[in-house]
C-alpha cells in the first residue's frame, strides 16, 4: 500500500525540524566505524529533502552537526566536514532542479574555511529557489542562538533603537537564527532517544513532537511520511479547548 495515498496535501505542516540520529549505532550494529554511519546518513538526507520537495514542504531544517559535536573524536569531526564539503557540491544540482533554496543557521564562521566557502556558494547558487528552503544547522546550539540574541536586543535597547516596553515574541524572532522561518510544526528525531538535544528550543514551542526507533541512515521516505500522517492524526490547539477549535 502507498501510505503517501493518505496524506492531505492541504494540511501538511510549514515547517518540519529533523534530529537526524543514530548514525553511530547503525555503523557499529554492522560492525563499522562510526564514520561509515555518517556516510551512509547522508543518503538518508537525500531521500528526505527529496520526500520533502515531492510533497510541498515549504520548510526543511535537518540538525546537521551541533555546536557539541566539537568535542567528538577528531577523526570523526574531519569525516563530517568532509562529508558536507561532497554533499553541497554533489547536489547543488539537485537543489537548483528541484528549486529548493538552501540556507544555514549556526556559528557558520566556526567551521573550516573550506566548508564555510562552499556552504556560502551553494546558498548564493540556490537563493533565488522558491519551491522549499532547505536549512541546515551547523555548530548550531539553540542557547548560544538565545544568548546572542539577548545580547543584539540589549545593545539595541541600550542605544534607544529598541524600547523595553516593545520586547514581544516578535522582537525575539527577528533576532534568532531563524528570522526568515515560520515556527517549527513537526519535530522528528530518529533512533529512539526521545530529548531535544539543545534544538530549535524557542522555534518548537507548539511544534509536535514524534519520536521513530529508526536510525538516521535507514530512514526512507515511508518513514517520513508516516510521521506526517501522525502530526495530521493529533489535534492542535495551542492552549485552546477542543471546543473552541471546532
Amino acid at each position: 500500500m502507498d501510505i503517501i495515498k493518505d496524506i492531505n496535501r492541504k494540511a501538511l505542516p510549514k515547517h518540519v525540524a529533523i534530529i537526524m540520529d543514530g548514525n553511530g549505532r547503525w555503523a557499529k550494529q554492522k560492525g563499522m566505524l562510526r564514520t561509515f554511519g555518517h556516510e551512509n546518513g547522508t543518503k538518508a538526507v537525500k531521500r528526505v529533502v527529496e520526500a520533502s520537495a515531492e510533497l510541498g514542504i515549504k520548510n526543511l531544517t535537518l540538525y546537521a552537526f551541533s555546536t557539541e559535536n566539537w568535542k567528538r573524536p577528531k577523526l570523526e569531526v574531519e569525516t563530517l566536514m568532509r562529508l558536507l564539503v561532497s554533499s553541497l557540491k554533489k547536489e547543488i544540482k539537485t537543489l537548483k532542479d528541484n528549486r529548493i533554496k538552501l540556507c544555514a543557521i549556526g556559528s557558520l564562521k566556526t567551521l573550516p574555511a573550506k566548508v564555510y566557502s562552499e556552504l556560502l556558494e551553494v546558498i548564493n547558487a540556490t537563493k533565488q529557489n522558491s519551491h522549499m528552503t532547505l536549512t541546515l544547522a551547523l555548530s548550531y546550539g539553540s542557547r548560544e542562538e538565545l544568548i546572542n540574541s539577548v545580547k543584539e536586543i540589549s545593545i539595541k535597547v541600550k542605544n534607544n533603537i529598541i524600547s523595553p516596553e516593545n520586547i514581544d515574541e516578535s522582537i525575539i524572532n527577528e533576532h534568532l537564527y531563524t528570522q526568515n522561518l515560520p515556527d517549527v510544526d513537526l519535530l522528528i528525531r530518529t533512533s529512539g532517544e526521545k530529548r531535544i538535544s539543545n534544538f530549535l528550543l524557542w522555534q518548537i514551542a507548539y511544534a509536535e513532537l514524534y519520536f521513530t526507533n529508526t536510525l538516521w541512515p535507514d530512514f526512507t521516505k515511508e518513514h517520513l511520511y508516516e510521521s506526517i500522517i501522525e502530526y495530521q492524526k493529533r489535534e492542535r490547539r495551542f492552549g485552546k479547548t477542543s471546543e473552541q477549535l471546532s
